[in-house]
C-alpha cells in the first residue's frame, strides 16, 4: 500500500529535522514533488533556500541528498535524522558525477 501524501510529507519532516519545512505537491502528471526548505537560509531577496525535485520515491532521495548536503556546508552543527545518510548521499553524487558524459 503505498504512503499518502501527508504521511510522506510527515516521515520527510521528522528525517529532515527542526530547520526544515517540508511540502509535498503535486505535478500535472500526478507525481510527488518535493520540496524541502530551510528556516533560516535566504537563497535570493526573501526566498527561502530550497531543494525542489519532482519524481516517485527517487524524487524524496535527490531533495534529501540535497538537504543533508546543504545541512553540512552551511549548519555543521545542526542535528537531524536525515544526517545518517550522509554516506549513501554522497556515494549516489559521486555515482552521478562518474556517470554523466565527459566525467
Amino acid at each position: 500500500m503505498t504512503a499518502s501524501r501527508s504521511a510522506r510529507e510527515k516521515k520527510a519532516a521528522a528525517e529532515a529535522g527542526p530547520l526544515a519545512k517540508v511540502k509535498i505537491d503535486l505535478d500535472a502528471d500526478r507525481q510527488f514533488v518535493y520540496k524541502i526548505s530551510c528556516t533560516t537560509c535566504v537563497a535570493r531577496g526573501t526566498l527561502s533556500w530550497s531543494a525542489y525535485r519532482p519524481g516517485g520515491d527517487n524524487g524524496f532521495m535527490a531533495a534529501m541528498d540535497r538537504w543533508v548536503f546543504h545541512l553540512t556546508e552551511k549548519h555543521p552543527d545542526a542535528e537531524a535524522p536525515c544526517l545518517a545518510y550522509l554516506g549513501a548521499a554522497q556515494q549516489r553524487l559521486h555515482e552521478r558525477r562518474e556517470a554523466a558524459p565527459g566525467a
